[in-house]
């Protein structure tokens, strides 16, 4: 009887990490057995909770008493409104393969109630029918890859990856793996080439891996040579690398505050008739394919080496047509 007892408690329990809610006499109805034994059960839960704040969760079994029921709280637990939000920014990344995504999303969906679930799942049935993952070329999956490649960093082992150009070519790398970013629908390594001295940080689209090596060997970075990847997303643009510098253009758009979100580092020194005059840190060449995807919102100013690379794309792109 204990034991029957004691999975009974579970699975109440259970039910409220679900958030489902937890009805005193329909659990009566259900188990065969009277109100006061549930209402033991509930006392004793609760007073497990409370014994065991911190193994917990620091969860707490509450009685709401316009339902007419009792709910379980849980402090850093995702509410129903966060894990939509979460799933549909998984879904629009499309990063990961479909079956990499159902698996993540049915996980996911494990932590809201039967009633809630079925809300979420019409919430986005449709998106996951018509999903589209970006082109993957490793055979493990993006999520085993990523686990690899975040092992070795940790561990300062060197490795050599093989590896699909853009252009289609397969090479090998030996690297020293550094850091993992996200941007525009790809997960990044972000490495130096073993033979590199001046550790020049290198970008390795996570898909295109098909494989990884480990080797025995331990790396080091040179004194001063951390990668800070929180820097780096301020201001880079699609990846794309190259020098770091100041840039300055007017800008004439309809939604100024789009292009400030795009840039972090982004200023606006001067407004005026309609156009900012906005001023970014910036990294990489990515700069000049968001500017141009602006058209004639966007005029260059300054340094002049950009202005000049500027017009010369500009040149390229009149000279199709």
């Amino acid at each position: 009887m204990n034991a029957e007892k004691n999975e009974r408690c579970l699975a109440i329990f259970l039910r409220g990490i679900r958030g489902e809610k937890i009805t005193v006499s329909e659990l009566a109805e259900e188990y065969g057995v009277s109100a006061k034994s549930i209402s033991r059960d509930i006392s004793e839960i609760r007073c497990f909770l409370a014994e065991n704040r911190e193994l917990a969760g620091h969860a707490e079994l509450i009685y709401d008493r316009s339902a007419k029921c009792y709910t379980i709280h849980i402090d850093d637990f995702l509410r129903d409104s966060e894990l939509l939000a979460v799933i549909k920014v998984l879904i629009g990344s499309r990063a990961f393969s479909r079956q990499e995504l159902l698996g993540i999303i049915g996980k996911l969906g494990k932590f809201t109630s039967t009633k809630d679930r079925m809300l979420l799942d019409s919430l986005i049935a449709k998106e996951k029918y018509h999903y589209c993952e970006v082109k993957h070329d490793c055979s493990e999956g993006v999520v085993d890859m990523l686990w690899k490649l975040a092992d070795d960093i940790r561990s300062r082992t060197e490795i050599t990856i093989t590896y699909y150009k853009m252009n289609r070519d397969r090479v090998t790398h030996t690297v020293h793996p550094m850091s993992i970013m996200f941007s525009e629908y790809y997960f990044y390594l972000i490495a130096c080439k073993a033979e590199d001295e001046s550790c020049s940080p290198v970008y390795f689209r996570v898909d295109r891996i098909t494989s990884v090596v480990e080797h025995r060997t331990k790396f080091t970075l040179p004194a001063g040579t951390d990668f800070d990847e929180g820097e780096l997303r301020k201001k880079i643009q699609f990846m794309f690398p190259g020098v770091c510098r100041t840039i300055r253009f007017e800008f004439s758009g309809p939604s100024l505050q789009a292009v400030l979100d795009r840039l972090p580092t982004a200023v606006v020194l001067e407004m005026s008739g309609g156009k900012a005059l906005v001023e970014a840190e910036v990294y990489g060449t990515g700069i000049m394919m968001y500017l141009l995807s602006q058209g004639s919102w966007v005029k260059v100013l300054a340094p002049q080496d950009f202005v000049e690379e500027y017009k010369a794309e500009l040149q390229k792109m009149l000279a199709q047509y």
